[in-house]
């Protein structure tokens, strides 16, 4: 079993996020960036989870990015989230399948989510266009 530590990821300027351990229930981490206002801390869950017969693992990871902006209503300043992205991925791995298949599939992963050698994903994420 892994440990449950945080996890330092970069972000698009190549700056460390350090998503810290908040909380483990029901099979689900929950990983925070906080910025002192709850609202617009940054999450990441990990779940780990096998079928009944202990048959296929599947792994998911999911991300929650709010932005925050002030709101001032009738002179009251307060942070309201304004818009939020999403990111779900979900692996699934045959209770036969080698290291190196595992490992693969995560290389696939990073490689496609590499945008500046892959401008079809590129144009598809940062550019929010659709294909054709």
């Amino acid at each position: 079993m892994a440990q449950l530590v945080p996890v330092v990821l970069k972000n698009d300027a190549a700056a460390d996020v350090t998503f810290t351990p908040r909380e483990y229930s029901n099979g689900v981490a929950v990983l925070t960036n906080g910025t002192g206002v709850a609202i617009s801390d940054k999450r990441m869950t990990i779940q780990v989870s096998r079928t009944k017969d202990q048959g296929r693992t599947k792994v998911q990871l999911k991300f929650v990015v709010p932005v925050v902006q002030n709101s001032t209503i009738n002179g009251i300043t307060r942070p309201a989230v304004v818009r939020t992205a999403y990111a779900d991925l979900t692996m699934s791995f045959d209770p036969t399948s080698e290291s190196v298949e595992r490992e693969d599939i995560a290389a696939f992963v990073a490689s496609a989510l590499n945008l500046n050698a892959q401008p079809m994903i590129a144009s598809i994420i940062q550019g929010n266009e659709s294909l054709y």
